[in-house]
């Protein structure tokens, strides 16, 4: 919290907005209170409306200060969606001749501006509106293990399409963006467990330039940009860099990707938006190593350009009792 100067010579705090909070966070302007997030609605809606009578009361309870909005619109209505019904398997040159849905329809926004009106207007919450990357959103028509192929079988091919999807994606950025969003949000799962699912050298062949045009195109516009891709991308930070993510979730610790090296090499150069590990910390009732772990990752990032929040979605095996417990120890280590 800051101070202004006040009448008489006095000092008073200046009430910092959650909007505030976490675009000084990213932009690396220490405020000296961590903001505080997580993926709840997936698996625990039913849970948290149980206990706290909405997940929104949950929210307003532990003072989160992020909105995560997902998109309302997908790429791929219409022509490529009555593809996927009729066909098994779908190669790239099939889509050549296919239309993308229209992302120009205003009331296919209705959702989202009535999620930035409730977070972001109401609330004075942070929001990021979700939209897919280019091999992931190219998964759901081919499936991983063929995408994987076809990007070496169909190389020509991938980059028409890829680069029919950045027009698309830009046209969807700025109308989320016009309505009020402060960061657009690419879901590109790049990881496995231990490195890249592809070479380098194909990443910044054939996936790498797409992305650096919406970047380019959402910085242009004054919003930030994340980028959300589980598993290990060590390989490609400084390519993450250079394109322009100002925020990585969940930097994964449990996919080979050390803080350590965070703090050395990057810690000037993005945001993390994570922490709080759903895959090996919260939801397995083990109360003393999930106090522990979140006070670690808290000595670590405190002060950085860290978010706190879930790595993922948390699991429908966490009880409600423990979400309570650590965001409870979480509220006093934010401060």
């Amino acid at each position: 919290m800051g101070i202004k100067a006040c009448r008489k010579g006095k000092k008073c705090p200046i009430i910092m907005n959650s909007i505030e909070l976490v675009s000084k966070t990213i932009r690396g302007e220490n405020p000296g209170r961590t903001p505080v997030y997580a993926w709840l609605r997936e698996n625990l809606t039913e849970q948290l409306n149980e206990a706290f009578g909405s997940v929104e009361a949950f929210e307003d309870k532990y003072e989160f200060d992020m909105s995560h909005i997902f998109g309302a619109i997908n790429p791929f209505w219409g022509d490529i969606l009555s593809l996927m019904e009729k066909e098994e398997e779908i190669t790239p040159d099939m889509l050549l001749d296919l239309k993308l849905s229209s992302p120009d329809n205003i009331d296919d926004y209705n959702d989202i501006a009535k999620s930035i009106e409730f977070y972001a207007k109401d609330r004075g919450r942070f929001c990021y509106v979700q939209t897919p990357g280019f091999f992931e959103c190219y998964n759901a028509v081919f499936g991983i293990e063929n995408h994987l192929m076809y990007l070496a079988l169909y190389p020509d091919e991938i980059a028409e399409l890829y680069s029919r999807q950045v027009k698309w994606t830009n046209t969807y950025a700025e109308h989320c963006i016009e309505l009020g969003a402060h960061m657009i949000h690419i879901s590109d799962d790049w990881g496995s467990q231990n490195s890249l699912m592809f070479s380098p050298e194909m990443f910044k062949d054939l996936i790498l330039p797409y992305h650096k045009q919406v970047a380019d195109f959402v910085k242009s516009k004054g919003a930030f940009l994340s980028l959300h891709s589980d598993g290990c991308i060590n390989s490609v930070l400084d390519d993450i860099v250079d394109t322009g993510f100002d925020v990585i979730h969940p930097y994964q610790e449990t996919a080979n990707m050390s803080y350590d090296n965070y703090l050395k090499n990057y810690s000037d150069k993005f945001g993390i938006l994570g922490g709080v590990c759903v895959q090996s910390t919260l939801g397995f009732n083990e109360y003393d190593r999930l106090e522990s772990e979140i006070k670690r990752v808290f000595s670590l990032l405190k002060g950085q350009r860290f978010m706190s929040c879930t790595t993922h979605f948390v699991q429908d095996h966490c009880s409600v009792e423990e979400l309570v417990f650590a965001y409870d120890l979480i509220s006093k280590l934010r401060q």
